[in-house]
């Protein structure tokens, strides 16, 4: 590994910061220490950086926002990529918008309301970034990435470079074909349509007013922890189920959305992962569903 981290210093890879806690990169507030953190602020640099570690045959992810992510307390071995502020950028050309990886998926849907565009009100409520959204073809409110996606471009882990269109992403209710080949979108083009700017508008503040009734945003959390069954709803469910306000450590289910799980402070990823296999198992003993969580799992158990 350190004839690794002696090569990433010699190559231009971006900022490199090692044994980094991740914590305060995540909104859950919780994580241990990556052995090296890797911040690209252009392709040549993420490929570069890729290129490296497949070649000493280092693992590797990927943190965006820090949303829908839990961190192990023992830290990520290997690399955590975090695109930088090279790939946060956006630009409108008709209906059609480029955006970059780091951009944020909330203010993109703001910034197409602006420029009376619509399809992208549902966005308005997903707390991550573009390239997180198009990894998990994100959704809300009836609609998702995959009605309006165009194209994304890739580095694959070898450092090679693609661009694919919507049929080669393979997209399927919360999956992308980035979940089985491995790779980075760093940017992506999505074809709006022409829309009334106060329309948009309107739609957007109602997903935000709902949101901020319903859901715990001013807490330490990660937004979903579980997959919505077919037709059915996971929060649904966990409440049914007499579970919401179940606490293990400093995790707690929480009062206002039954399938957020917040940091009540001091959490710790096995408090959550520990407060997670007692929902699964609860909801199967009680309707015979498995809940799929929703969140990625990053580090080592």
């Amino acid at each position: 590994m350190q004839q690794l981290f002696a090569e990433l210093e010699r190559t231009q890879v971006g900022r490199l910061c090692f044994h980094e806690p991740l914590a305060p990169y995540t909104t859950w507030k919780i994580g241990g220490p990556a052995d090296v953190l890797i911040i690209p602020e252009n392709r040549a640099e993420l490929a570069a950086a890729l290129e490296l570690l497949h070649r000493y045959g280092v693992s590797w992810c990927v943190l965006g926002r820090g949303s829908n992510t839990l961190v192990s307390d023992k830290g990520v071995r290997g690399a955590v990529l975090k695109l930088g502020d090279g790939f946060d950028e956006v630009r409108f050309e008709g209906a059609a918008v480029t955006a970059g990886a780091s951009y944020s998926f909330i203010k993109l849907s703001v910034l197409a309301g602006k420029e009376g565009l619509t399809g992208l009100e549902f966005a308005g409520g997903i707390p991550g970034t573009v390239g997180g959204a198009v990894y998990m073809n994100a959704g809300a409110h009836g609609s998702d990435v995959s009605r309006l996606f165009e194209s994304a471009d890739i580095v694959w882990e070898d450092g090679n470079e693609a661009t694919l269109g919507a049929e080669e992403m393979a997209f399927s209710y919360r999956h992308s074909v980035l979940q089985e080949k491995r790779g980075i979108v760093t940017r992506a083009v999505f074809r709006l349509a022409p829309g009334d700017r106060k329309e948009i508008a309107a739609a957007l503040a109602t997903y935000k007013d709902r949101r901020l009734r319903t859901q715990p945003l001013q807490m330490a959390c990660a937004g979903s922890v579980f997959r919505n069954p077919p037709n059915d709803h996971a929060a649904r469910l966990i409440e049914a189920a007499g579970l919401k306000g179940t606490r293990e450590g400093g995790a707690e289910v929480s009062l206002l959305h039954a399938n957020f799980i917040v940091n009540q402070g001091g959490a710790t990823a096995e408090d959550v992962l520990t407060l997670m296999g007692r929902i699964q198992r609860t909801i199967e003993e009680n309707f015979g569903i498995h809940l799929i969580p929703e969140v990625l799992m990053m580090g080592e158990r």
